[in-house]
């Protein structure tokens, strides 16, 4: 096992690699963010901003000097003297195409912030299937706040009526942010979502367009195969299904190094391929469902091939012995 240098104890912050003090992402992971309300026409709804992400079982790890493995700290230095600077005479440059900085101080910020309002303000109701999954950012649950349940309960079973989505904004510690409202189980929750300036417009991107060339076109068959092929994979959404395997295999290694200073190889190395050219799309599309089509099978109760179980047995037809007998 590492011998563990002496290191003063550990506190509730660490320290980010410009030397701020940073919380544990844990701290404060089931607390309220945000106290507000969400303004439905002339209804106001008192509600408390949870976020929806789970960090508990995000992986840390501190840099350590080899030697005598005590933590690692950060200096900033100055580039051009390459001697220390202290906090109180650090400013914040925005660097223009001349290479030269513009000094925004925290005043100027204070200019460009909206005022907080603690209102999520709901601006329009949209089809949800229309907001684009590249928007979504980051999700929080929405909670209402004592006797405002009712009034909740209201806004969350229309959404859901409607199969709509709120759009609203609202300033969350000094930003103000575009979000979407809507129903998820029996909760409404809060995506912040990106503006349309922070995405790339799809047609900057190389990709086929419907107007390609009739060659490149799949036929109906190859689409037809394609499509036999999902609904042969089509399940139900159960996100606890997928594994997040390298965080376990990493608590695994870093568990047994602890015991024994030693770790043992989680999974056998594979040599990827990768296709440069599908020639023959079709035979790769058909091979792909026959390949589901036994793995279903075999993952089904009961023979596990259908073909495995005998073909009953057929009466033959009148006079079928007589010819066979001449």
């Amino acid at each position: 096992m590492a011998r563990r240098a002496r290191t003063k104890p550990k506190q509730d912050e660490d320290t980010r690699g410009d030397g701020a003090p940073r919380r544990s992402a844990s701290v404060g992971a089931a607390r309220g963010i945000w106290s507000g309300s969400v303004s439905f026409g002339l209804l106001q709804i008192p509600v408390t901003l949870i976020p929806a992400e789970s960090r508990s079982d995000e992986l840390h790890f501190r840099l350590l000097d080899k030697r005598d493995l005590s933590p690692v700290r950060y200096q900033r230095v100055s580039a051009s003297t390459g001697e220390p600077v202290e906090w109180k005479d650090i400013v914040k440059g925005y660097e223009l195409d001349d290479d030269s900085f513009v000094v925004v101080e925290p005043d100027d910020f204070a200019k460009a912030n909206v005022k907080a309002t603690q209102t999520i303000e709901i601006q329009d109701f949209v089809p949800r299937a229309q907001i684009d999954a590249a928007f979504f950012e980051t999700p929080y649950f929405i909670v209402p706040q004592a006797r405002s349940s009712k009034a909740y309960v209201l806004l969350r079973d229309a959404l859901a009526a409607r199969d709509a989505v709120a759009i609203a904004t609202f300033v969350l510690r000094t930003r103000e942010h575009l979000v979407a409202v809507m129903p998820a189980g029996g909760a409404l929750m809060l995506e912040v979502l990106r503006f349309g300036h922070q995405l790339k417009d799809v047609a900057d991107i190389p990709l086929p367009m419907p107007e390609a060339t009739a060659a490149a076109a799949p036929s109906e068959r190859e689409r037809a195969m394609a499509e036999r092929l999902i609904d042969g994979m089509m399940t139900d959404w159960d996100p606890h299904k997928y594994k997040d395997r390298y965080h376990r295999d990493v608590m695994k290694i870093i568990d047994e190094k602890a015991k024994t200073g030693k770790t043992t190889e989680h999974h056998a190395p594979k040599a990827g391929t990768v296709a440069h050219d599908v020639v023959d799309l079709l035979t790769l599309l058909e091979k792909s469902v026959a390949k589901s089509s036994r793995a279903a099978n075999d993952a089904r109760p009961g023979p596990k091939k259908a073909g495995a179980a005998k073909a009953p047995a057929t009466r033959p037809r009148k006079g079928a012995k007589r010819r066979r007998a001449a």
